[in-house]
């Protein structure tokens, strides 16, 4: 695909998830099939309505953060600095011999720093951070809470830890916008491009919401799946039987940068971020509006900012939370947005493996998305066993299908009314991530 010089595109990837660390490690479980909810290990959820998540087991912090930094950071942030990391050395922007560990920053190569921005969301930001600081203060008053509080709870801190780590100069912050915050990072650093306010943006999202404040919230609310003698089938969208959402944690990190940047330094491409559509419900602060109509505006925007049609599209990562109003809503604002072309588009549900990262998700989602369009391959949806008949799509189950997709789309929805999708374009003569194998590897 024919690539402009104002086109904004993405040359590197970093991921933390409940699949370990690193892109790689997430495809490999993605594409083979892997849940990975279980019994929290966090803390002792006896009396929770809900045990289980899709937990961060095995960050490698000490091998990818200096001792100094980790207690100064909540795990939201500090999965967002791994991950930036990681998006930054794979863009070619840090030496592939970098020292995660050392005690000084380590500040990106061959571009302008002045220019770089970096814009990392999160829902909830330090929670962890927060509620530990309040039971502290609670207990043994004032003097008990930490001097790192202070900057380890704000939700900017991904943003800001991020750039400080890897120098970078530009406007950076992080917006908040519940379970879309990760899509709406990168919507806006494609706005941020675009203007001339930066050249390249570090974008995306993190969360370490897996907390007993926040289980017990969602729990009591009615939105958390219950099935906990078998939590590794509780993540299943669009099934008749879906009970609720599986939360869980991680960070996903993009380098978008201008086409003509990344070609004045010899870059290599993933894919054109192209389009952005974004608004609200105006409806409900956790119920989507009736039939999908907010969705459906957003879906319009995306391909509108894309210079797209419906018809052109050839898969959709859904929002897909395993929630029954959710699913039933998005199902039907598929149906409107895409016309007659949506019974044919192939349909992903990452959180079906990964559960749902909230602020991280629309971000993570992103990468899946990116992925799928160079490995040509679509990830199954888990746990899919009867189809809802008000869900009734293309909808990829069992396998990875191969698929030829020039253009593709990536939903993300969240409480408050929050709709914002995102349109990612094919590029002549893409790079393909990496997948790191697992024994459980189905053949794409």
């Amino acid at each position: 695909m024919f690539l402009s010089h104002d086109s904004i595109v993405i040359t590197g990837l970093g991921a933390v998830t409940p699949y370990g660390t690193g892109v790689p490690a997430m495809l490999g479980g993605l594409y083979a099939g892997v849940p990975t909810a279980q019994s929290i290990t966090k803390f002792d959820t006896t009396g929770f309505p809900t045990r289980f998540a899709c937990e961060v087991r095995d960050p490698e912090i000490t091998e990818y953060l200096p001792a100094k930094l980790i207690p100064q950071l909540d795990p939201f942030a500090r999965y967002a600095v791994i991950a930036a990391g990681e998006a930054l050395r794979d863009a070619g922007l840090l030496p592939e011999d970098t020292a995660w560990t050392a005690r000084k920053p380590t500040p990106v190569q061959g571009v302008d720093p002045d220019r770089f921005g970096s814009i990392i969301s999160s829902s909830v930001g330090g929670i962890e951070e927060m509620s530990e600081q309040h039971r502290r203060l609670l207990a043994d008053g004032p003097q008990a809470v930490r001097p790192f509080f202070s900057i380890a709870m704000p939700l900017n801190m991904a943003a800001a830890q991020s750039a400080i780590r890897y120098g970078l100069r530009g406007p950076s912050f992080a917006p908040v916008s519940a379970c879309a915050s990760g899509a709406d990072a990168l919507g806006l650093a494609i706005d941020l491009i675009r203007s001339g306010r930066a050249d390249a943006v570090l974008a995306g999202g993190a969360e370490a919401a897996i907390t007993p404040l926040v289980l017990a919230g969602f729990g009591i609310a009615g939105a958390l799946s219950t099935r906990n003698d078998e939590p590794e089938r509780a993540s299943r969208p669009f099934d008749i039987d879906r009970d609720g959402f599986v939360i869980g944690e991680g960070a996903g990190v993009l380098v978008l940068e201008r086409a003509s940047h990344a070609a004045a330094r010899g870059a290599r491409i993933y894919a054109e971020l192209a389009g952005y559509g974004v608004g609200n419900d105006a409806y409900h602060p956790s119920a989507p509006a009736p039939e999908g109509v907010g969705a459906v505006r957003a879906i319009a925007a995306a391909l509108a900012d894309a210079r797209c049609e419906a018809t052109e599209v050839a898969h959709i990562n859904a929002h897909a939370t395993s929630t029954p109003i959710n699913d039933r809503s998005e199902a039907m604002a598929i149906r409107t947005a895409y016309g007659a072309a949506a019974q044919r588009i192939p349909i992903a549900a990452t959180k079906s493996a990964l559960g749902h990262l909230v602020g991280a998700s629309g971000a993570v989602e992103a990468i899946a998305t990116v992925a799928a369009m160079t490995l040509g391959s679509i990830p199954p949806i888990l746990n899919l066993e009867k189809v809802d008949p008000d869900c009734e799509l293309d909808l990829v189950t069992e396998r990875p299908r191969a698929a030829e997709i020039p253009i593709a789309t990536s939903h993300s929805f969240g409480f408050g009314g929050h709709n914002s999708v995102l349109v990612f374009r094919s590029v002549a003569d893409a790079r393909t991530p990496s997948v790191r194998p697992t024994p459980e590897m189905s053949p794409s």
